[in-house]
């Protein structure tokens, strides 16, 4: 199946074929349409998934399995989304950008979601600034550090999946934390068990 999209340049689900004698600006263009699509799509499937979740708790797990995603990327989507109200989302930003911060309370998402706008940083940039100011003399003074020793294979899974994720190590732990603290489920099951389902 292929759509037209400006009848010189078709669009599949496997590619796009663009016409030789495409003129720059329109090549630059098109681009810029493909990249607002793309990031886009990722706050549509967390809304969508959210939606899924509330109207039909018990049929929306089925509809997930025709999505090519998987589990975890449905979850992280879902997550960032329902941090983020539809009216606090930057257009400007990328959802990456979003996600770097969403562990965080409201009101320093929102700091560093103005601080990256303003100064056009990059998702990594925005990755660094938090990082220096994390380990900032200031930083180690704050209250609340939690140490957690584990085997080395758990923190090797742990550093995969975060890597999966886009995340650093210690921005998905947090994440999972509050995934958990916000959607908390009757079981919690032990380390050996799967899992549970998506929303439930």
């Amino acid at each position: 199946m292929s759509i037209p999209a400006n009848g010189r340049t078709t669009t599949r689900r496997t590619g796009l074929s663009l016409p030789p004698d495409l003129p720059l600006s329109e090549w630059r263009h098109l681009g810029q349409q493909i990249h607002v699509i793309a990031d886009s799509s990722t706050w549509w499937l967390g809304d969508w998934l959210i939606f899924g979740q509330e109207h039909y708790p018990d049929r929306y797990r089925q509809a997930l399995k025709q999505t090519s995603l998987d589990y975890q990327t449905l979850r992280n989507y879902a997550w960032v989304a329902r941090k983020f109200e539809p009216g606090r989302r930057r257009g400007k930003l990328s959802f990456q950008h979003h996600a770097e911060v969403a562990a965080l309370p409201e009101a320093e998402q929102d700091e560093w979601l103005t601080r990256a706008e303003e100064g056009g940083w990059t998702r990594n940039a925005l990755r660094r600034q938090i990082r220096m100011r994390r380990q900032s003399p200031e930083a180690a003074q704050e209250p609340g550090v939690v140490q957690v020793n584990v085997v080395a294979e758990r923190r090797i899974r742990w550093e995969r999946a975060a890597e999966i994720a886009g995340l650093g190590l210690m921005d998905w732990i947090v994440q999972m934390l509050d995934e958990a603290a916000d959607d908390p489920v009757p079981h919690i099951p032990g380390p050996a068990a799967d899992p549970p389902a998506l929303g439930a």
